[in-house]
């Protein structure tokens, strides 16, 4: 076979493997990286693949092993930053173990969430890669047989990856107590949330001893805040905010200047997770680290352990969080 018959159509595995003199199992492996090729063999039928122009028919491949060599990514809310930080960790992570990623954003609906997951599904997926969008959700049930990690929250019957959220709030309370305030407030993320429920735990635990928080509401991980937060923090009631999340503390510094009041002069604010916006900020943000890009990592190789280990006992893996200093927390006035 000449090259240029081979241009008629699509180069198929059996070409390869006549054009590089080998059988069609020996192609396969080598292509494959499995079996026990010799590595001079290996690297000759790689090299004829590439001059013909070989791509391998995945959709063979997947009826033939059972599996696409994809992985499904479902993600809550791509406008903020610390799902786009995530999702590459997870996809550069899933291609070391040559997986490609499809991604999808469910825009905080309950709905879209549940669709995406059973298009995923639908799709042939090997597993996914869960960030729901709280505890609640409904979209479990399609999921029984599909390999699954879930970051960030903990379901019943899936591997997880969380940080220690609770020892992060006490961390928050315990870096305003330690710079003097006894007058904090605090603005929580969505109760519906797990972890945002252990940070607010963990906060109004650190500042028990001292009175507790002067005043707690509830806010979406978002910058955009409620009437009524804002309100409360133009009372001037308190000298410190802790921040479920960086987003929201953002959110607060803004209300706060819109207020007429300074940053820190006048209320220290810490948030939680350690976006990149944290550190861009004015003044940079005093917050809690997440550590994102080794928990994106652990998810997939989690999920490829359970891939190839679907009956292995459930996992939970638990990264630990730290405190990042910067200028948005000084003594109160």
């Amino acid at each position: 076979m000449t090259e240029e018959a081979s241009k008629a159509g699509r180069i198929t595995l059996k070409q390869v493997a006549e054009a590089a003199g080998v059988s069609l199992a020996t192609a396969s492996y080598s292509l494959g990286g499995g079996g026990s090729v010799g590595q001079e063999t290996r690297e000759r039928v790689m090299a004829v693949a590439e001059r013909l122009g070989y791509k391998p028919n995945l959709a063979a491949k997947a009826m033939r092993t059972g599996r696409t060599g994809t992985l499904g990514l479902v993600l809550p809310d791509l406008t903020n930053p610390f799902f786009p930080l995530l999702a590459q960790t997870v996809i550069n992570a899933a291609r070391e173990g040559g997986y490609d990623v499809f991604l999808t954003d469910t825009q905080g609906s309950k709905e879209s969430e549940a669709r995406s997951i059973e298009a995923l599904i639908r799709r042939g997926v090997d597993g996914l890669v869960w960030f729901p969008i709280d505890d609640t959700t409904g979209a479990k049930a399609p999921l029984r047989g599909t390999p699954t990690v879930v970051l960030d929250r903990e379901l019943d019957g899936f591997d997880c990856v969380v940080a220690d959220f609770d020892a992060g709030g006490r961390m928050a309370a315990a870096c305003l107590v330690a710079a003097g305030h006894r007058r904090v407030g605090m603005v929580s993320g969505p109760a519906a949330a797990l972890s945002a429920r252990q940070r607010a735990t963990g906060a109004r635990d650190g500042l028990k001893a001292h009175g507790g928080p002067v005043w707690e509401l509830e806010a979406a991980f978002s910058a955009d805040l409620d009437a009524g937060i804002v309100r409360a923090l133009a009372q001037r009631d308190v000298t410190a905010i802790i921040a479920g999340a960086d987003l929201i503390a953002i959110g607060v510094m803004k209300a706060l200047r819109d207020n007429g009041l300074r940053v820190p002069e006048d209320v220290s604010v810490i948030g939680f997770d350690n976006i990149p916006w944290s550190d861009l900020c004015t003044p940079a943000l005093t917050t809690i680290d997440l550590p994102i890009n080794e928990m994106g990592i652990e998810a997939v190789q989690l999920l490829l352990r359970r891939i190839n280990a679907p009956d292995e006992p459930r996992r939970r893996v638990v990264f630990d969080v730290s405190l990042v200093e910067r200028r948005s927390v000084v003594a109160p006035p």
